[in-house]
């Protein structure tokens, strides 16, 4: 079984405003895969939803069969493990994507973390959102 660790983030300049994901996945504590992308205007609930969504993703395509999430997101985390319930429409789309994608893994942990354990993925999300308005100005 292949067991991998995640570390999401979503940044948003603004709620809404422009926004990024940063993903760190890892394998017997090492680096396999970061992603840093910008997402466009979005909220950052949306961006940790869409942070997850790609970690999941990814995960999937290295044939990852057993995965830990780790999340600074306490709405993100408690949404997914079914202890909030969701409100908002345009996150409820976005979990049915990961409800989706988590058929697809034997095990899969979401586990809260402060953000202290999740500087990685807040610089990538971060960058991703400096780069992209970076572009912009020029």
């Amino acid at each position: 079984m292949r067991q991998v660790d995640i570390y999401i983030d979503g940044a948003s300049k603004g709620n809404p405003g422009p926004s990024g994901i940063g993903v760190i996945i890892c394998q017997h504590g090492k680096v396999i895969r970061n992603i840093s992308r910008y997402i466009g205007t979005a909220t950052n609930n949306v961006a940790e939803y869409t942070a997850l969504i790609y970690a999941l993703q990814e995960s999937l395509i290295l044939g990852a069969h057993a995965v830990t999430v780790n999340s600074d997101s306490e709405l993100l985390c408690r949404q997914v493990n079914g202890i909030y319930k969701i409100k908002n429409p345009g996150i409820k789309g976005l979990y049915e994507q990961v409800a989706h994608l988590k058929s697809g893994f034997k095990e899969l942990t979401i586990r809260h973390i402060p953000r202290e354990e999740n500087l990685g993925a807040d610089k990538l999300a971060t960058q991703a959102v400096k780069e992209a308005l970076k572009k912009k100005a020029l």
